[in-house]
């Protein structure tokens, strides 16, 4: 079985969801037989690598939202990490391009460190505050992987993997994701959102059994990001 992930290193719900995921996947009893890769999907792609504003006033300013609401939504989502073990600073994330940080994917995917470097990225993100559109933050996270420093480096001072990470972009549009994260199993199932693991483990022994499925796709549990700031959800 095969297993694709269409996530971005900014979306909070992605985070979650890919742990939630892991989750179920651990309770699979043929997870041995699963083959997990990641997607890339820019929630923002035309966002400067340097952005001089906070989350947090990105967010009030974009939806005419106080401070207080802003935090609000942002201690729900925290509260949401916590229950799967992440520890959520999102007063602390760099607002940035995660173009750069996609392509390190796929230079990590290309030496078998995909899974490493994936995982690494949103801690880096969500947890560090550590600015992930740059190039010299992104060469050490890649070092703590085991990737050869100065090799990312040249990787990331050129445009290497830039055809991976729009071949994934295109390959997403055509199978009609317009938000993350998305799972997609054989090419035949899809997950929309950050369900519950109970329904990530349903539809993976389904699939198993080749029992026919539509796509899960339920807001009140499947939270997603379509835009840099999803982390905006109504309670």
């Amino acid at each position: 079985m095969k297993v694709e992930i269409w996530s971005d290193y900014q979306c909070p719900f992605c985070y979650i969801g890919k742990r939630r995921f892991e989750e179920a996947l651990k309770q699979f009893e043929n997870k041995d037989q699963v083959e997990v890769s990641f997607r890339s999907f820019e929630l923002n792609p035309e966002a400067e690598r340097d952005i001089n504003m906070t989350q947090n006033e990105m967010l009030a300013k974009k939806y005419g939202m106080s401070q207080a609401q802003v935090e609000a939504n942002s201690q729900n989502l925290t509260q949401q990490a916590k229950e799967l073990g992440l520890d959520y600073h999102l007063d602390k994330v760099v607002l940035t391009n995660s173009f750069d940080a996609h392509r390190l994917m796929h230079f990590a995917e290309s030496k078998g460190k995909e899974k490493e470097m994936n995982e690494r990225l949103f801690k880096a993100y969500f947890t560090e505050g550590k600015h992930i559109g740059d190039h010299a933050t992104l060469a050490s996270l890649a070092e703590e992987v085991g990737l050869e420093k100065s090799e990312t480096e040249s990787m990331l001072a050129g445009t290497a993997f830039t055809a991976e990470v729009r071949g994934n972009e295109q390959e997403g549009s055509l199978l009609g994701i317009t938000g993350v994260p998305f799972f997609v199993i054989n090419r035949k199932y899809g997950i929309s959102g950050a369900q519950p693991t109970e329904a990530f483990l349903d539809t993976l022994k389904k699939v198993w059994a080749e029992n026919p499925l539509t796509i899960v796709n339920d807001p009140a549990t499947g939270d997603a990001c379509t835009d840099g700031s999803c982390n905006v959800k109504e309670k």
